[in-house]
């Protein structure tokens, strides 16, 4: 029986690290899941933590960005297919079910920002917002982290970039519509698919199609330039969608679309067969053979480059499909040229400008 409400369907134990499993220390708590059974419920936690840096800078080749910033750890959208699971092995945590269920929250993130761009040896590039979990979660109701970063970066006139599935960024229109004036922002948002049933098994705390798609349109509305990002295109799940989607999209006013293929790194690949074996037992073999074929043989490429850019007869398909779907709608991908060139370096926490 599928978890309710849950993407992950176990807690798939990190291996990667050496980390030993959690063992029983007699304590009646450690034999109660056994004796019971699971919990009919699964509960959200979320940890606060205070880390004294806040971006994250890389130096990958095939991506756009060379930094980053994540106001949580963990996503409770549960999106099955999420590559950004395996983080949560960092943490001698799972997966699986702890990533959507034990989150962490940086209530001091805005701080840190504007300590960070305030360094003389800073130099502003485009930061890239809601890269490893969704900055606009259902906990940022309750914490607003992403809206204070937000009013930094505004404040600071430096540019940044944000990737989400929830309609929840249209609460912060206000400051997204200031900083479009002064060309400082692009927003993505993720749809899967047009079904609201199949997402809900997909991304079961995630925003419902028809809200992204329409969170999209109101985004456009206020000269926000959009994204709409098809991702992941899962074969013979979500792929008939591909057309319309863009159809919708164009529809709204939005500005670019992309897709990205499945990616299955580490331990969502195992976590993602699990799911179609519940799911969709019946076309699980499917799936994974298309997955396969269009990533070497393999259930996922790491490759640098060839990661983004599958192969083979399938990958082309899908290719194809987007060309001519977009040539019909009217509507490309296009890379989004933010301005660095307004960054006003913010003062020191209390500190008063002399210019």
């Amino acid at each position: 029986m599928p978890i309710k409400g849950r993407g992950a369907q176990s807690a798939a134990t990190p291996q990667r690290f050496g980390l030993a499993e959690r063992a029983t220390d007699g304590d009646w708590r450690d034999a109660m899941e056994a004796l019971d059974g699971p919990p009919i419920k699964l509960r959200t936690t979320v940890t606060e933590e205070r880390p004294k840096t806040i971006l994250s800078f890389n130096q990958s080749p095939d991506i756009a960005f060379d930094r980053s910033v994540n106001a949580y750890r963990g996503c409770e959208h549960g999106c099955v297919y999420c590559f950004a699971r395996p983080t949560h092995a960092y943490h001698d945590l799972s997966p699986g079910l702890d990533f959507e269920t034990k989150l962490f929250a940086k209530p001091d993130a805005a701080r840190l920002l504007r300590e960070t761009l305030s360094r003389p040896k800073y130099r502003p590039r485009p930061i890239a917002m809601g890269t490893n979990t969704d900055p606009y979660q259902p906990i940022e109701d309750r914490y607003r982290i992403t809206r204070e970063m937000l009013e930094v970066l505004r404040d600071a006139r430096h540019p940044v970039t944000i990737t989400t599935k929830s309609d929840r960024v249209l609460r912060d229109i206000d400051i997204l519509a200031d900083m479009a004036g002064m060309n400082l922002v692009a927003v993505a948002i993720s749809v899967t698919s047009l079904d609201p049933r199949l997402s809900g098994k997909l991304e079961p705390r995630a925003a419902a199609p028809a809200k992204r798609l329409a969170a999209l349109g109101e985004l456009a509305t206020a000269g926000v330039p959009t994204h709409c990002s098809i991702a992941p295109v899962i074969p013979a799940i979500t792929d008939e969608f591909m057309e319309e989607i863009i159809q919708h999209a164009a529809r709204q006013g939005v500005s670019s679309v992309g897709w990205i293929p499945l990616r299955l790194p580490h331990e969502v690949s195992p976590l993602f067969r699990e799911w179609l074996g519940v799911h969709f037992p019946e076309r699980a073999g499917k799936v994974m053979s298309i997955v396969r074929s269009i990533r070497s043989g393999k259930d996922n490429d790491p490759q640098f480059f060839s990661r983004l850019r599958p192969i083979g007869v399938w990958a082309e398909l899908f290719r194809a499909r987007f060309r001519i779907a977009c040539r019909r709608a009217g509507i490309e991908k296009m890379r989004f040229e933010l301005e660095v060139g307004h960054f006003r370096r913010p003062g020191a926490e209390g500190q008063l400008r002399l210019f």
